[in-house]
């Protein structure tokens, strides 16, 4: 039976961005020998409304922390002067979705483009524009992708890879876990240390 690794993450999930390099360690190690899965999990839904004053200083905050955690992390702090802060994730996790709509491929790409624009050019990927603007800076049909980005089918495929993460008991982000012979076991990260994830996924 396939060993399959999942990957639950949200593109605008700053631990994610912190684990990056590690995750991208890891993934190349394991490119042979496993089959990779990644799911969006949709950390916040919709919403027009501001972020308030103590959320937007709780996530700079958070920001502070991983930056002194994972040594080399960085963060563009212009971000919460230059736009409109919403606690709204879904717009970036169906951009994921709907950039995977044009190749496997691009579910990488999109994401890795999203974090960029967010936590390094103060760029908003809560907004659709700035989502159509990084679909063309990677190559994607833009007319296609921006029907995608809108589409009631991408906001059903995003609802349910949450529920097919919650149901694997992943709620927080970045989460890795291995599916071998119908048993399931989760993976304790290391944001800074690939070989010591590999030891737990070998041993499975």
């Amino acid at each position: 039976m396939q060993t399959i690794l999942y990957y639950v993450h949200d593109p605008m999930c700053s631990w994610c961005w912190g684990f990056e390099p590690t995750r991208q360690k890891l993934f190349a190690a394991l490119a042979d020998s496993l089959e990779i899965r990644r799911l969006v999990g949709g950390l916040a839904p919709d919403s027009d409304a501001p972020m308030p004053e103590p959320m937007r200083a709780m996530l700079q905050q958070t920001w502070q922390r991983i930056e002194h955690m994972i040594p080399g992390t960085k963060f563009n702090y212009d971000f919460w002067k230059k736009c409109k802060p919403r606690r709204s994730t879904y717009p970036a996790n169906r951009a994921v979705l709907a950039a995977r709509a044009q190749g496997e491929e691009f579910d990488a790409l999109m994401t890795a483009r999203i974090q960029r624009a967010y936590y390094l050019e103060a760029r908003n990927p809560s907004d659709n524009n700035t989502l159509v603007e990084l679909a063309a800076e990677i190559g994607l049909d833009t007319e296609s992708f921006a029907d995608a980005l809108l589409a009631t089918t991408t906001q059903q495929q995003l609802i349910e890879e949450i529920r097919r993460s919650r149901a694997m008991g992943i709620d927080s982000f970045p989460s890795l876990a291995v599916q071998k012979a119908g048993r399931l076991s989760h993976i304790a990260l290391n944001y800074t240390d690939a070989d010591a994830m590999l030891e737990q996924i070998d041993s499975i």
